[in-house]
């Protein structure tokens, strides 16, 4: 997290995104969100750790509790702006973590998610790592690598699903 305050690391933010998110995700999903509401709150939330990374204090909370405060913040935001009533796990402490058999499962998870991100064509996993990881637009990749803004989108597409018929059958 250091490196990502202070020097704007993508490798440290990298590495964060691939502990934190599907940690995020579960924890997410047992407030009552579903999946793809939860992929969106963690998208979210990893997005507001990079922008916001500057006002990170070790002295003051883990990165852990950091980043799960962020989360929490944001499912709050949420529930309140669809006036719905707040999930009991919203209440409980904010610094709570998932207890260890959570995070062994999450961590397990995450060996399944950078196995299947590693089938990838290079092209998909290059467009999705630059989309989601490197906070770019469609319009920036483009620019960046000079490939058509249709061909970035299909890239992109197409690993998704890919990703989702591989990952299929994770439940978290």
């Amino acid at each position: 997290m250091i490196a990502v305050r202070d020097n704007r690391d993508r490798v440290a933010f990298s590495a964060l995104f691939d502990f934190f998110a599907p940690r995020l995700k579960g924890f997410i999903m047992r407030s009552g969100a579903s999946a793809h509401r939860a992929e969106e709150i963690v998208q979210d939330v990893m997005l507001t750790v990079w922008r916001k990374s500057v006002m990170y204090d070790p002295h003051r909370a883990q990165v852990s509790a950091w980043i799960y405060q962020i989360a929490r913040n944001r499912q709050i935001d949420i529930a309140r702006r669809e006036n719905r009533p707040m999930p009991e796990e919203l209440r409980e402490d904010p610094g709570a973590e998932p207890d260890a058999s959570q995070i062994l499962g999450l961590e397990q998870e995450a060996g399944l998610l950078k196995q299947a991100l590693a089938r990838l064509t290079p092209e998909q996993r290059e467009m999705i790592e630059k989309a989601y990881m490197g906070e770019m637009t469609h319009q920036e990749i483009s620019a960046q690598t000079g490939l058509p803004l249709g061909t970035i989108k299909s890239r992109i597409r197409l690993g998704l699903e890919r990703l989702r018929h591989e990952l299929k059958d994770l439940k978290i």
